[in-house]
């Protein structure tokens, strides 16, 4: 094969070509190789994982998980036990951080290996519905190729990989601020996570799950903490009682929340640290200092290549590659999936929209993803989760029928009681239009310790639309968080136990 210079351009065939590492593509390949197909896997890092593993919820999870121990510190005194928390060794702090993610990468990189499945380092661009051009990824002069783990061996300095289905899975990256593009002291969440010491004074631009992590994290670590939010609370999308909860506990550990904020830019300058320059309302402008300021307030789709475009390939106003529930794009035999993709970007949505993709390419009949069975959550302090409808959402669904929300006051429970947190549980149920006499849960919004947990059995009762007298009777065992959930159930089938 030649390519558009005249040269010739090594060129091997695949049932599957998967562009992109992440959980999504990663996800793909080893479904898709567990089901006999041959699998090309394209990254243009260095390692394997996407944004997950190497810039996000790992290495962020790791840190959270850290701090916690300085939570657990500050909260002792209450209970009567004296702990002190003598200092923070930053250096072994990374380390730890630094190790986690080279386990879960490795583990990956070892995993795709024993399924068989090939990957190659290089950039991938879409060169029509069946072929994938790879040339050498940056600083490098030729593509590589590993069948064993982690051995890469140099293959060409181009390469076409032929398959019958192409799945796409670029991820994507941080929203800059209009006008502020990331520099000096203005930084990324991909920055954020790269500091060696944490700062002892930051703003933080956004109100969602990014925003807030490192809002906990660095409060908890004494850092004085300012957040800047353009609502009247955070996770305003959220339903109302979970998101205004949160935004008082936040407050409550010392987060200063300035709520409806308009930015209108950050001076770096040439001195250490960045101002924010704000308004509220019609007010003058406001300025906020921090050593860095971290601008969260979401992120864009890798699609901005120009072979997305010249392919033919669907986007959405936004940048977003259009699909249906199984992941098919307008290309016979390309596929979307993970953050190019409208929806929730969450790791476990793509794992679920690889999984979904792969089976239906062997001939499988899988169930297509549906986002109102996606759990949402947030690792704050207290942490976020929620899945399903919220009760206006519901309300606005022409297929459900008197649908109605039940609020937890989370107090009642003794393990709540004794964590010294403050927290929200509210369920939300109704009917389904085609079967109007059989009440379901629809949503389940939780702020708690450990609410990460506790909503995975919401998403089972949600995604399965078990019946609501079937959910209010699952025994929980006594005494934990669980049974939050449990006592909601039951209020919410008019058959309250330990609440009126």
């Amino acid at each position: 094969m030649r390519n558009e210079l005249g040269f010739n351009m090594v060129q091997q065939h695949f049932d599957i070509a998967i562009i992109g590492a992440g959980p999504g593509g990663y996800s793909t390949a080893l479904r898709a190789a567990e089901l006999g197909k041959s699998v090309a896997l394209i990254e243009r890092d260095g390692t394997l994982g996407g944004t997950c593993l190497n810039r996000g919820c790992i290495p962020s999870k790791a840190l959270l998980t850290a701090v916690h121990s300085v939570e657990t510190i500050h909260n002792a005194e209450r209970m009567g036990i004296n702990a002190t928390l003598q200092s923070i060794d930053f250096g072994r702090l990374r380390d730890f951080r630094v190790s986690t993610v080279e386990t879960m990468t490795k583990g990956l990189t070892g995993l795709l290996a024993h399924r068989g499945v090939t990957v190659f380092r290089g950039c991938a661009a879409l060169q029509n519905a069946h072929t994938v051009r790879v040339t050498p990824a940056e600083g490098e002069t030729q593509v590589s190729r590993s069948v064993e783990a982690g051995v890469f061996e140099p293959v060409e300095t181009e390469l076409a990989i032929d398959a019958d289905d192409i799945v796409l899975a670029t991820g994507s990256r941080p929203l800059a601020l209009p006008g502020n593009p990331f520099a000096g002291a203005l930084i990324d969440s991909t920055q954020a996570l790269e500091l060696n010491t944490l700062p002892s004074s930051a703003v933080i631009i956004g109100a969602g799950a990014v925003a807030l992590e490192f809002a906990s994290l660095w409060n908890a670590a004494g850092c004085e903490v300012t957040l800047l939010i353009r609502k009247d609370r955070v996770l305003s999308t959220w339903e109302r009682r979970a998101s205004m909860t949160l935004t008082r506990e936040l407050k409550r550990r010392g987060v200063n929340v300035i709520a409806r904020t308009a930015v209108d830019r950050v001076d770096t300058g040439a001195n250490l640290g960045a101002t924010v320059h704000y308004r509220q309302g019609d007010s003058e402008d406001r300025t906020a200092y921090g050593e860095v300021v971290l601008a969260a307030i979401g992120r864009v789709p890798n699609t901005d290549a120009d072979w997305f475009r010249s392919s033919g390939l669907k986007l959405d106003e936004r940048g977003y590659v259009t699909v249906d529930g199984y992941g098919r794009t307008n290309l016979d035999g390309v596929w979307a999936l993970g953050d190019i993709t409208p929806g929730h970007a969450l790791a476990h949505r793509a794992f679920e929209q690889g999984i979904t993709i792969a089976e239906k390419i062997a001939g499988a009949d899988p169930k297509p993803v549906i986002d109102d069975t996606v759990p949402q959550v947030v690792f704050s302090f207290p942490e976020a989760a929620s899945v399903g409808l919220t009760l206006d959402q519901a309300k606005a669904r022409e297929d459900v029928v008197e649908p109605k929300e039940t609020a937890y006051p989370m107090l009642s429970n003794a393990r709540m009681l004794m964590s010294g947190e403050g927290g929200s549980m509210t369920v939300v149920s109704g009917a389904f239009a085609n079967n109007p006499d059989m009440q379901v849960v629809l949503g389940v919004h939780i702020v708690s310790p450990i609410a990460s947990d506790l909503i995975a059995e919401a998403e089972q009762l949600v995604g399965n639309r078990v019946p609501l007298a079937d959910a209010a009777r699952l025994i929980h065992p006594h005494p934990t968080f669980s049974e939050t959930l449990g006592e909601a159930l039951l209020k919410a089938d008019g058959r309250p136990l330990h609440t009126r």
